[in-house]
């Protein structure tokens, strides 16, 4: 009876020494992980701190040469060293908000049609030719609307916008001198299309995650499908739509080589959308390679600086209408 008990004792201990020693091995593992995950979110923000600083000293030449005037001056002389932002940070603004104005609609009707009315067969594949499109590297794009789009626009599309709009108040202006065919209405037609999938992919899986019930409900009492959309899936999807749309516009800000193809890279500022212009990201790639002296390097560094604080605030506007929206939801 003892030598039983004592054979129970034994195997209770070794029981709970097994049972601490497991304890202890999930303790440490988890310990790892969480110092893996920690180092791995230092790592982005000390990257991210690199890249800041780095351009805030690159940029301090020009920052003493010029100060502010460095952002209302639209020349941009080399020979000179006479540099101002006004013109690429025009440009970088008007191509992506065309771009926007035409891949934001275009990529919500995609994502409605694929999850509303579209065929069950025929969703996959279309939604996969779609996605594609974001595959596509961005000189290629560049390629084909140097010489495919620009044509197109300058004969067919151009000249009627011209015609169209000459006696029009403010669109005259607009849509106004010869059709170039490259300009910042080509680059912005360009962006768009390469924001295209980026809009629509998100925007479709946002509305997939609408619940069925809901739409059921909807329907149940006489609804029709454009009301359900109206009144049921966007209001319960806005927040993922809005993160959709403000990672495009991430994109079409900083787009380089498709822009500097179409765009006609001239510095200066026209109130015409069919005239050249150029922007940020297009005026590094074109002269950084050329730059000679400190302060012309300086003065592309600078415009690096001046489109990451863009891309910085658009992001922070973005995070903050999401808490708003989050807040509005939860009361």
């Amino acid at each position: 009876m003892a030598n039983n008990l004592a054979i129970d004792n034994v195997g209770q201990e070794s029981a709970e020494a097994r049972l601490a020693k497991a304890l202890v091995g999930f303790k440490l593992r988890d310990n790892a992980f969480r110092l893996l995950t920690l180092a791995a979110a230092w790592t982005v923000l000390i990257l991210l701190g690199g890249v800041i600083a780095s351009l805030i000293v690159g940029s301090l030449p020009a920052i003493r040469a010029f100060g502010l005037d460095f952002l209302t001056t639209e020349a941009w002389n080399p020979v000179t060293e006479k540099f101002g932002a006004m013109a690429p940070v025009y440009g970088t603004i008007v191509t992506s908000l065309i771009a926007m104005a035409i891949a934001v609609p275009v990529g919500l009707g995609i994502a409605i049609f694929l999850t509303e009315l579209c065929p069950y067969a025929l969703r996959r594949p279309i939604g996969i030719a779609i996605e594609l499109l974001a595959g596509i590297p961005s000189i290629i794009y560049g390629i084909w609307g140097l010489f495919v789009l620009a044509p197109f626009l300058q004969e067919h599309v151009q000249p009627g916008l011209i015609s169209t709009f000459a006696n029009v108040p403010v669109l005259s202006r607009l849509f106004a001198g010869p059709p170039y065919g490259i300009g910042v209405l080509t680059a912005g037609v360009i962006l768009a299309i390469m924001v295209l999938p980026i809009v629509s992919a998100i925007s479709r899986d946002v509305f997939e995650t609408v619940p069925a019930v809901l739409k059921e409900a909807a329907h149940g009492v006489g609804c029709t499908t454009w009301e359900v959309v109206r009144s049921v899936v966007i209001p319960y999807t806005r927040v993922g739509l809005i993160g959709g749309v403000m990672l495009g516009l991430g994109r079409a800000l900083g787009e380089t080589m498709a822009v500097t193809f179409v765009i006609g890279n001239a510095h200066k500022i026209s109130p015409s959308l069919l005239s050249p212009g150029t922007t940020i990201s297009a005026t590094i790639a074109n002269e950084f390679t050329e730059a000679v002296g400190d302060l012309y390097t300086s003065a592309l560094i600078e415009l690096g600086l001046i489109l990451f604080v863009i891309t910085f605030f658009i992001l922070a506007i973005s995070r903050y209408m999401l808490m708003r929206l989050h807040q509005r939801e939860g009361r």
